[in-house]
């Protein structure tokens, strides 16, 4: 009788162990930052540097990487909770906050208006936006160039409705592009450079006079209320990143190159058009978004209207 109640007290202890660590397991498994990327930008340079982890481990958290081929499915996975951090351009964030996505503005990098274009095959007869007028223009739908293409037509005398948009992710649209089941592309870098280089497409317009092409970056509105440090950590080695970045152009491109898979050349140009600074955000800078998203909500893009201020976060939130 003793070896067995022997035998079941080791049995209980031993249940308790394991219950204890498959819960110890489960709250480490909880200390998680998801942050999402894209090919190109700090994020990928912040991921390849490897200065995250150690400063976040310090604070219990694990870092997990995901990899987006544009700005509006990284928006969509930070609204289901997939992703607690991210970055985009400036047109995801205005079709995810009508769609009631959960997010909050809590960076920005300065304009990059050089980093955006509508191109057009180098013997295209096609030599300003006001020709696009009937043309098949293609475009990441809900992405930063989708803005870039609204407000060039519109300066140039234009109407959407003018038009006809072809929406397709980047690659698929440089494969319609190339083959010439459309007559102009609407993207940004790096894979505008590589498309003039690899094929000598030519500008009808970049965003210079047009439009300001930030970049923001994100948090889910319940990370960065449980986790504000984290968040302020995040960004603290982006803006160490950013400054070795801006320092060297070239190093970064041989990094970049690599996991692009994209020449060293064209990675530079592509840099060069970049901005460099992490930003808290502004009342101006909230009130160029809110520009975009009126803009968005006049052609119906939209479906109600939206307040930009209510997702910004406030310096020292």
């Amino acid at each position: 009788m003793r070896r067995l109640i022997q035998r079941l007290i080791a049995a209980i202890v031993l249940s308790i162990g394991i219950v204890a660590a498959a819960v110890g397991t489960s709250y480490g498994q909880d200390k998680v930052v998801s942050i999402g990327y894209q090919k190109y930008g700090k994020l990928v340079l912040l991921k390849s540097k490897g200065t995250l982890e150690p400063k976040l481990a310090a604070d219990g958290y694990k870092v997990v990487w995901t990899e987006f081929p544009s700005g509006p499915p990284l928006l969509e996975a930070l609204n289901v909770g997939a992703i607690d951090f991210g970055n985009t351009g400036e047109a995801p964030p205005i079709f995810a906050q009508a769609a009631g996505a959960p997010i909050q503005y809590v960076a920005y990098e300065p304009p990059a208006p050089k980093g955006e274009a509508i191109l057009v095959p180098k013997d295209s007869p096609l030599k300003s936006v006001a020709d696009l007028r009937g043309k098949k223009v293609v475009l990441n739908k809900g992405s930063n160039v989708h803005y870039l293409l609204v407000k060039a037509l519109e300066k140039a005398g234009v109407k959407y409705s003018e038009i006809e948009p072809v929406f397709l992710a980047p690659a698929d649209a440089r494969a319609a592009f190339e083959r010439g089941a459309v007559d102009a592309w609407v993207i940004w870098d790096p894979f505008q450079a590589a498309a003039e280089a690899a094929t000598g497409a030519r500008t009808l317009a970049d965003g210079s006079n047009i439009v300001a092409n930030y970049q923001f970056y994100f948090s889910s509105k319940k990370f960065l209320e449980a986790n504000p440090n984290i968040v302020d950590a995040v960004l603290a080695e982006l803006s160490a990143v950013d400054d070795w970045a801006k320092g060297d152009i070239h190093a970064v491109a041989e990094q970049l190159a690599p996991s692009i898979g994209l020449p060293v050349p064209v990675v530079e140009v592509a840099l060069k058009r970049q901005s460099y600074g992490i930003k808290v955000i502004t009342d101006a800078v909230m009130a160029d978004q809110q520009q975009v998203a009126d803009a968005f909500l006049a052609l119906g893009l939209i479906p109600k209207a939206i307040k930009i201020s209510d997702v910004a976060r406030r310096p020292g939130s």
